[in-house]
């Protein structure tokens, strides 16, 4: 359990320099599963060590997965695609969505007994999306109501999986590539097809490792696996999500100028950037060049007065992580912003439209709640304190309004921020940011 504090933050001169951030935390994640499932040592630099990489690298381990993490350098023993002991206890996932649904589409491949729960927070969150289409490719799984905990029985290698034709009622990366990791054990080609644009790191990843994947539109097509997957030798970008609240914090002080170096701008997450530019934020990206599939770029934003802008359709999945911080760069806009088609942050680690709006409220700013997203008056908020409520993004985000706001803005049990983003605070102190964080009873400067 880490130490409560409050943070409060401003800005007094414009912010500046380059900064590299860790690395990207749905890579990460990845990357450590994948290893495992390939056969021999993989290497994996920069890896993001944090909370919910740690639920992913504790479950590794009740596996009989062998790791070793210096510093940020991750090495895995690799052990193939059903090389899983079952573990003696269930896997805490913690709140990681993420964890859970690729470790079940992972152990339906190896046909490995096990239970996966987490916390309070990740049993409220669906898994009805994994499940259905896990029993129709014959995995032997259960669910409680819909929900975690899951149940996975054992299945002999003697019976692969059913290939499936499956079109997926929502566009989710995590739905999709625990969908895909099961394929590989299926009986002939799976084909898995979704509504719109999700992030496509697990295709690009495991194609990489020698899986037989190919993307057609929105149709990815997965053959079984039929030689071992080869060990991963990679460092990882740094991750757009974390770069995402830099880019922000400059784009609220007139006269910044930042370079974040190193990140991945796959096309499916940079729906961010795209945003901040119609807003009238003067964003580049610098240096573009590919690594173990992965496009990677240097971002550079020059602050310019923003915009209010209106959001939906693909745009919302190109940016579903990054929808709490372009919130408060909306409540410094002239005019009123729009969201639509967001329905899908309902189900994060909090409520965040219900919860984001009412903070914000808190905070002064003129917002309102819809079932699919919110409206956001520019030019409102005022200041006071408001609520983490347990979610990292929302820690980050409302703190970053204390840089443009007319009244200090001290968000309490911030201490949250850690899940994603270790250094935040170091971060932002480098690029010219004061930090006041400490508790309730001593609100010491750091």
């Amino acid at each position: 359990m880490q130490p409560q504090f409050d943070l409060t933050l401003s800005a007094d001169v414009p912010l500046g320099g380059t900064c590299l951030l860790p690395g990207d935390k749905s890579l990460s994640h990845r990357a450590a599963l994948f290893a495992a499932l390939a056969e021999g040592e993989s290497v994996i630099d920069r890896f993001l060590v944090s909370g919910v990489t740690h639920a992913m690298l504790n479950a590794l381990d009740a596996l009989g997965i062998v790791w070793h993490l210096d510093d940020s350098r991750l090495t895995v023993q690799g052990r193939g695609l059903r090389g899983f002991t079952p573990p003696a206890a269930p896997l805490d996932c913690g709140n990681s969505a993420t964890t859970i649904r690729l470790l079940a589409g992972a152990l339906a491949a190896a046909g490995t007994p096990c239970t996966l729960d987490g916390s309070a927070g990740l049993r409220r969150r669906p898994m009805d999306r994994i499940t259905a289409p896990l029993l129709r490719m014959g995995v032997p799984i259960t669910s409680s109501d819909g929900c975690a905990p899951l149940t996975l029985a054992a299945r002999a290698a003697s019976h692969p999986l059913t290939a499936v034709d499956e079109t997926l009622p929502v566009a989710s990366a995590q739905v999709k590539s625990c969908l895909i990791l099961a394929a590989l054990a299926a009986d002939g080609e799976s084909t898995l097809r979704e509504p719109g644009p999700s992030r496509d790191h697990t295709e690009r990843m495991l194609a990489a490792m020698g899986a037989d994947i190919r993307v057609e539109g929105r149709a990815v097509t997965v053959a079984p696996l039929l030689q071992p997957l080869t060990p991963l030798r990679m460092t990882l970008p740094g991750d757009i999500s974390s770069a995402a609240f830099l880019l922000v914090a400059a784009a609220l002080v007139p006269g910044s100028e930042l370079c974040v170096r190193d990140v991945g701008v796959n096309p499916t997450r940079t729906g961010i950037l795209d945003v901040l530019r119609e807003m009238g934020a003067r964003i580049t990206v610098e240096n573009p060049r590919v690594v173990a599939g992965e496009p990677v770029g240097d971002i550079r934003l020059v602050a310019a007065p923003l915009q209010a802008v209106r959001v939906g359709g693909d745009t919302v999945v190109r940016m579903i992580d990054e929808f709490p911080v372009f919130a408060v760069a909306a409540c410094f806009t002239s005019g009123v912003t729009e969201v639509h088609d967001a329905e899908e942050l309902r189900y994060k680690e909090t409520d965040r439209i219900s919860v984001l709006c009412g903070e914000l409220k808190a905070l002064g700013v003129q917002v309102a709640e819809r079932r699919d997203g919110f409206t956001i008056k520019g030019g409102t908020l005022t200041g006071g304190a408001c609520d983490a409520h347990g979610d990292h993004r929302l820690a980050m985000s409302l703190a970053l309004a204390g840089l443009a706001a007319p009244a200090p803005v001290t968000v309490h049990h911030a201490e949250i921020l850690n899940e994603s983003f270790p250094g935040f605070v170091e971060q932002l102190r480098e690029l010219g940011v004061s930090v006041r964080a400490g508790s309730k009873e001593s609100s010491e400067s750091k």
